[in-house]
């Protein structure tokens, strides 16, 4: 019996709100400084580059560390206490973030939150793949994958507005002492889920050769493609939300609350985006089983013109920026539930959790550790070179890299459904 089957509707329903929760928490601690660029900036001196170096590598050297061994971890023990005791530290190293007396303290807790994501998100997708079956997984995933879009939310609405009354420090401890909160919760109110497919997993392993569960991950086109466009995607998208709010301030003369409204309502805009996407992947692939990853392409295909017209606007045209941000809002998480439902149902249920957390990794350390980095480093340089605003055209520049991305996605679209034939477990006699 499937573990979808053994749990019930309302508790499985509970499951999946308690984990995305958990992850808009986490996400919002980890946007949080997006928003606090400014007066945190003003209060160490530090510059583009060394803010980049906070928002990003910190927390790419940590996943680097812990992402697939946790993700390892996730697929032999119980995922439930994991994903607690991961979110909980990971809130507790944020919280202490509101005592950081300069640049070296600040990058030590956040290089250290981010075992909330390492260990948390991939034990959290594993769990939902196994409380949910293959026709309603995309939908599950675009639900959990909303965590991320509320928790940029919160960190723009709420977190301005903590910024704006009680200044960053309060803001940080806030949303550290949420993911304690939420923790604990978890713990103490959900059931581990069943791992489903489990004989036809032993039986699939029992006849390959055998190799390291990375190596068998990397190995299979499908997930190797897949790997590769989420590095590009996250690269432009973690780059994008690192710096817009700052972007919207220097170019536009917006205040800092404004800039965060315009922003929170793109974070609605991606909430319905990635809800959208899975529901429309869940229906087209009951069709032709291409659209798993054609919904992917279409939605970066999207995004981009949006986002490039954004950046190349001239100064002060906030309306048509604000339309053209919600509008690269919407189409750009189409990639994500999608990829991570393929994922579930091409890589065999106890690999699941490391091939996430290979995904994420990706994302971490070409995301969150190049992107802000690499983004600051060449705003400065831009703007050392010309004197002009080089934040736009250095976030030109990287979100271009959705092109390779469509292309990534396009390769593991072709090699899907082969992948996903040889996946199913064999037919009852």
């Amino acid at each position: 019996m499937s573990a979808a089957i053994s749990e019930s509707l309302p508790r499985r329903s509970y499951t999946l709100a308690l984990l995305t929760l958990m992850s808009a928490v986490a996400f919002m601690d980890r946007q949080i400084l997006a928003v606090l660029i400014q007066p945190v900036k003003l209060e160490f001196g530090l510059s583009d580059l060394q803010i980049g170096l906070v928002t990003g590598l910190g927390f790419a050297l940590t996943f680097g560390l812990l992402g697939v061994p946790l993700g390892r971890l996730a697929d032999r023990h119980e995922r439930r206490s994991l994903v607690a005791w991961c979110r909980g530290a990971g809130g507790l190293l944020a919280a202490l973030g509101g005592l950081s007396t300069g640049f070296w303290s600040l990058m030590f807790t956040r290089a250290g939150s981010a075992v909330s994501d390492a260990g948390g998100s991939p034990a959290s997708m594993s769990m939902l793949a196994d409380l949910y079956p293959p026709e309603q997984r995309s939908r599950a995933m675009s639900v959990f994958s909303t965590g991320g879009s509320v928790g940029a939310l919160m960190a723009l609405v709420l977190g301005s507005w903590l910024a704006e009354h009680y200044g960053w420090r309060t803001t940080v401890v806030v949303g550290g002492c949420g993911a304690l909160l939420l923790a604990l919760l978890l713990r103490w109110s959900v059931r581990e889920p069943l791992r489903a497919m489990a004989a036809h997993a032993a039986q699939a392993s029992a006849g390959a050769p055998r190799q390291g569960a990375v190596a068998a991950v990397w190995a299979q086109p499908v997930t190797r493609w897949l790997i590769v466009g989420a590095a590009c995607a996250l690269l432009a998208g973690y780059s994008f939300g690192a710096w817009n709010t700052a972007l919207l301030v220097r170019r536009h003369g917006l205040s800092l609350q404004h800039a965060g409204w315009i922003s929170g309502a793109a974070a609605l805009l991606s909430v319905l985006g990635s809800l959208a996407a899975g529901s429309l992947t869940d229906r087209l692939a009951r069709r032709d089983l291409r659209w798993q990853l054609g919904v992917p392409v279409l939605g970066l295909g999207l995004a981009l013109p949006c986002a490039l017209a954004y950046l190349l606007l001239p100064a002060g045209a906030v309306v048509p920026a604000a339309v053209l941000v919600v509008a690269f809002a919407f189409f750009m998480p189409w990639w994500v539930a999608p990829t991570y439902a393929a994922l579930s149902l091409v890589v065999p249920a106890q690999r699941r959790a490391t091939a996430s957390a290979m995904v994420l990794l990706s994302g971490a350390i070409v995301g969150n550790g190049v992107g802000p980095i690499f983004t600051g480093w060449l705003s400065d340089l831009i703007h050392l070179r010309t004197g002009g605003d080089g934040l736009r055209y250095a976030l030109a520049v990287v979100v271009c890299m959705l092109l390779p991305a469509m292309l990534a996605f396009g390769h593991a679209l072709r090699a899907y459904p082969a992948a996903h034939r040889a996946a199913l477990p064999p037919a009852p006699h």
